[in-house]
């Protein structure tokens, strides 16, 4: 007497199907994501640099200047949040303040006019070098793709 046995299980077949949709999948997700998270930094990046910029007007109030200080070198005669993140070790950006782009053919004193900027640290940001606002509302962005900057 002959009993037959069923076997249970995947042909190759189906696992190379299966395995070739997850890499189609995967090789169209992961540009999408690495996009995202890019947006995400931007955004804190930009939270940031509207936090000290509300510092540096409370410091305005307090001195009757702005004050200017190198990316991540804020000290304690300047008292401001110099990075973008939770700490300055995890943080996304570095933060600097300096004093405002000439406007036609003048430079405003660093009295009247202050220009904050988030520089990306390393490996963080392949687009964008550099974002900055300005006392007066103007932005200002360098790097490759500078249409995503404020967005």
């Amino acid at each position: 007497m002959h009993t037959s046995t069923r076997q249970s299980g995947f042909t190759l077949i189906e696992l190379i199907i299966v395995v070739a949709i997850i890499g189609i999948l995967s090789a169209v997700a992961y540009p999408i994501y690495t996009d995202q998270i890019r947006k995400g930094k931007r955004a804190d990046a930009r939270a940031a640099l509207t936090n000290l910029l509300q510092q540096q007007e409370r410091y305005l109030t307090q001195r009757n200047t702005y004050a200017a200080f190198p990316v991540g070198a804020a000290s304690s005669t300047t008292p401001f949040k110099d990075y973008a993140g939770p700490t300055k070790a995890q943080s996304t950006h570095l933060l600097g303040a300096q004093e405002c782009q000439v406007v036609g053919t003048t430079l405003p004193p660093i009295r009247d006019c202050v220009e904050v900027f988030a520089v990306p640290q390393a490996n963080v940001d392949s687009e964008i070098t550099l974002m900055a606002i300005d006392s007066q509302s103007r932005t200002r962005c360098t790097g490759s793709n500078t249409s995503r900057c404020w967005k």
